[in-house]
């Protein structure tokens, strides 16, 4: 079952925003800011502990924890609900554009009487915030941008919430009596980045028992239609979810057809035509007489078509039917192919848990290797000195090996400066086993600078990889305007890995990205960039993605054993 972690952060995160909404005490928000992080990133479910276990977590005091318990066992919080009631409706749909803090939200209401997305768009076209204090053209940029993220979205969802709440049905409905099959399809089989709805099939020979344990769902808040195959729901998380039944011997073409994409699907229809046949959910039919020819799994309506099996992940129309035809489809790495990972913080920066339980953790995962890589000094509120960071050192080599054997990496995230400079000259960098290197901070450079700050990063002899290459987040923030084409090309030509960021805020490089990146002889490595111990399972999506971009084990450098993968980090370049 999903956690309930996700819900209190957003919470506590929202009570935060509130706070300063009202013009509250800034230390007081954050406060709640952090403990909505450590929340969000706490090994165990909340709502599994009392009052005395919340405040184990770091940042959760009593108050916090009183507030939490609150909520788990009524459903509110009553001063939030307090603070709720004071601001106008409209400030708090304004707050929803990832651009805009909730003072200017605040602002732009009580100046202007502005109280929806569409009214402030209007009035920055008609240049009316120009005379409001702290607005000027830039931030008018800056709001529209977050405006069309937030129109982008759509109430679309990341990949991780659609994930959780589809895997809790598909677990549920599993269960039930008479039940054969059950999976998910649509784009989060296909592990799109955000999803708009949730599509769920189920093979069983009497539909009805099935219908009704979906509607009776915990999370279900209502039913929009219900009918003998089809019942739609919406869900406690905002999303809609489409329940199919079919029958059993209809499973396979049912979950190629509802898998999609729409334009594979126009695709394989297309074949099927071509040779006297039609496609449809219920199977793979003679178009002249009407028979039945296959229709109980994926691989035989493929191969009916002339075709192996495709990945869910490649079926998009990018040429996978072109290369399925020419027995060219990738191998795709897989989660089990990972051996590590290669970027991950600890408490020592912005991480929640220490040193010891990050290990423990990945060494439970399996891994025969694993890195640390904290933040370097240039990002100044990591407080991050040579001597802590030597000190931690000291220690990832006391430990290395202790937990089964698994090989722990010593390394830092690397900050890439406005000119390409990171932090720490080469004798200090020298030092550690590896280096990932990032974008943190002035996003709005021109692309020529911008660009070259990523070149500059590669050319870095210490440089392994370059960290979530765009630096986008996903619905609030856009990918840089870089010249990714001269990046890639300059990875490859220095011997630097890209990132494929796992975490499902990121999932950068994107899966179009990738596939260029890919062109040039690009290598990758597949990072959770967990900051605490949940965060090492984002993998999931990262492979996910990697999948999507048509990549095989062998471009992906923490699938190689250990010596392979040191010899790359080395690569010739310091």
């Amino acid at each position: 079952m999903a956690r309930s972690n996700d819900e209190v952060a957003a919470l506590l995160q929202e009570y935060a925003d509130l706070i300063s909404i009202t013009g509250g005490d800034a230390f007081r928000a954050r406060v709640y800011e952090k403990a909505a992080r450590a929340v969000g990133g706490h090994h165990a479910d909340v709502a599994t502990l009392d009052l005395k276990g919340l405040q184990q977590i770091p940042n959760v005091g009593k108050s916090i924890a009183q507030k939490v318990r609150e909520y788990l066992d009524h459903g509110s919080v009553t001063a939030v609900e307090e603070l709720r009631a004071k601001i106008p409706a409209g400030v708090r749909r304004l707050t929803a554009i990832p651009t805009l803090g909730p003072k200017k939200a605040m602002a732009v209401y009580e100046e202007l009487g502005i109280s929806s997305v569409d009214e402030l768009a209007d009035a920055i076209h008609r240049e009316r915030l120009r005379d409001l204090k702290g607005f000027g053209p830039k931030t008018e940029e800056n709001i529209l941008h977050g405006i069309e993220l937030l129109r982008s979205a759509g109430g679309r969802v990341r990949l991780d919430v659609a994930t959780g709440l589809a895997d809790d049905i598909v677990a549920a409905l599993s269960a039930v009596d008479g039940c054969l099959r059950c999976a998910y399809a649509g784009s989060l089989r296909r592990c799109r980045e955000t999803i708009g709805d949730i599509d769920v099939l189920a093979a069983a020979l009497r539909p009805l028992p099935v219908m009704r344990a979906f509607t009776a769902l915990p999370y279900v808040t209502e039913v929009i239609g219900t009918g003998e195959k089809k019942t739609s729901v919406r869900t406690a998380k905002g999303l809609d979810v489409d329940l199919r039944v079919v029958p059993p011997d209809s499973w396979g073409a049912a979950l190629q057809y509802f898998t999609g994409s729409k334009a594979h699907n126009i695709r394989t229809r297309e074949r099927a035509v071509h040779q006297g046949l039609k496609l449809s959910e219920y199977g793979l039919f003679d178009a002249e007489t009407g028979e039945r020819i296959v229709s109980e799994t994926e691989d035989a309506v493929y191969a009916r078509l002339g075709l192996p099996w495709i990945p869910p992940t490649l079926r998009e129309d990018r040429g996978e039917i072109e290369a399925g035809l020419r027995d060219e489809l990738p191998d795709l790495v897989t989660e089990a192919d990972l051996r590590g990972d290669l970027h991950s913080h600890t408490d020592l920066t912005d991480g929640l848990a220490p040193l010891e339980e990050m290990a423990e953790a990945a060494a439970a995962r399996g891994y025969a290797y694993y890195a640390i890589t904290d933040h370097g000094p240039d990002m100044a509120m990591q407080r991050m000195t040579d001597e802590r960071m030597l000190a931690q050192r000291a220690r990832v080599r006391a430990l290395d090996r202790a937990h089964g054997g698994m090989r722990l990496l010593h390394g830092a995230e690397l900050n890439i400066g406005p000119a390409g400079e990171v932090d720490w000259p080469a004798d200090f960098l020298a030092g550690f086993d590896l280096c990932v290197a990032s974008v943190h901070s002035h996003f709005n450079q021109d692309p020529d600078a911008l660009t070259r700050r990523l070149v500059r990063a590669c050319e870095n002899p210490y440089v392994d990889i370059i960290g979530h290459p765009t630096t986008r987040l996903i619905g609030r923030r856009p990918g840089i305007d870089a010249d990714l084409d001269a990046v890639f090309a300059a990875c490859a030509r220095t011997g630097t890995a890209l990132e494929i960021n796992a975490h499902p805020d990121r999932l950068d490089l994107r899966d179009e990205d990738i596939l260029r990146a890919r062109r040039y002889g690009v290598k990758f490595a597949v990072n959770s960039d967990a900051h605490a111990v949940p965060h090492l399972a984002n993998m999931r999506y990262g492979i996910g993605t990697a999948q999507r971009g048509w990549l095989t084990a062998d471009d992906v450098i923490n699938t190689w054993p250990e010596r392979r993968l040191r010899g790359f980090l080395r690569g010739g370049r310091r």
